[in-house]
């Protein structure tokens, strides 16, 4: 591996321009090129990035060790296959695909060549999420609510795969256990997909989650609450805060004071940082926070509330 990752982007649309931009200023990376189907936009990123627009994405897969896969979901599989062949360690856009099959087909590619395969699931790189996921020891009862106006973008795909499977994936993680029970209703109001979701996860361990998402709302809001024995605590994403309330260590009374904290959390760029962990991830070979596995997992629970909505609608 040469001092400097040598590194491309396929698909600069909306979000992959902005993997170009942050690879181009690394400094211990070399943006080789990038690909897009529409030339011009590529065109037009490769001036702002400083680097070569490939026609050909197989002239690209020659000249990189790593890649960012940024296209639409459907075309995820076909995007990654060739250079998980070839041997190319990958940070794929999430959702890792658009079902099961291919999202474990993505794992055992990658897998078989033995790299790096890391799935974009932003929000864990969050500094709010971050901090939370430090301070959380047993969660009870967690609520995330995701809310949006409405923008047309990512209309292709319901809001469950769009925005509720961040939070999905946030709550796999701080609790950690199997899921025993899935329960959902949403309904689609503006676009031919679900635009509005409501789910709820009981795990084998006891603890339950409620997870909502709209891209239909008037106001964004993006806050998570966490409930454990003795302690609660809630973080809201756009404000960078997180508070805690806990009762008091007090002998003798009957009923101890409510300690309430807020905590301000200093703010960074989460793109900025889930690609500068990918970087890490290949140069030292360690596994990525949200691996191959990990976002495989997060789909099949995101598939499974898709499935109850859709079930309740025929």
């Amino acid at each position: 591996m040469s001092e400097r990752l040598k590194v491309g982007v396929v698909g600069v649309g909306y979000l992959g321009r902005f993997h170009a931009l942050i690879y181009s200023r690394h400094p211990g990376v070399e943006l080789v090129g990038i690909t897009d189907i529409n030339s011009a936009a590529a065109e037009k990123v490769a001036q702002e990035a400083n680097c070569t627009a490939y026609k050909d994405p197989e002239v690209l897969l020659e000249k990189v060790e790593a890649i960012s896969i940024v296209v639409p979901t459907t075309a995820h599989l076909a995007a990654t296959r060739p250079y998980l062949r070839a041997g190319k360690h990958v940070l794929l856009e999430k959702p890792i695909a658009s079902t099961q099959t291919e999202g474990a087909e993505i794992v055992r590619l990658a897998e078989e060549a033995g790299v790096i395969l890391q799935v974009g699931h932003l929000e864990r790189f969050n500094a709010g999420v971050m901090a939370l996921s430090e301070r959380i020891q047993a969660p009870r009862f967690i609520e995330a609510q995701r809310m949006s106006p409405f923008v047309a973008r990512a209309t292709d795909v319901d809001v469950v795969s769009d925005l509720m499977i961040h939070d999905i994936d946030i709550v796999l993680s701080l609790i950690g256990g199997d899921i025993q029970q899935i329960s959902a209703t949403g309904a689609s109001v503006l676009t031919p997909h679900i635009d509005i979701a409501s789910a709820r996860l009981e795990f084998t361990n006891g603890a339950v989650a409620n997870v909502v998402a709209s891209r239909i709302s008037r106001e964004k809001i993006r806050r998570i609450r966490v409930f454990e024995h003795r302690r609660y605590q809630s973080l809201d994403f756009i404000g960078q805060t997180l508070e805690t309330a806990y009762p008091a260590q007090q002998a003798g009374e009957d009923w101890p004071e409510i300690i309430s904290e807020q905590i301000s959390i200093e703010p960074v760029k989460p793109l900025d940082v889930e690609i500068d962990a990918f970087i890490q991830s290949v140069k030292t070979g360690q596994a990525p926070i949200v691996d191959g596995a990990t976002g495989l997992r997060a789909l099949e629970v995101a598939l499974q509330v898709r499935k109850k909505i859709e079930s309740i609608q025929c």
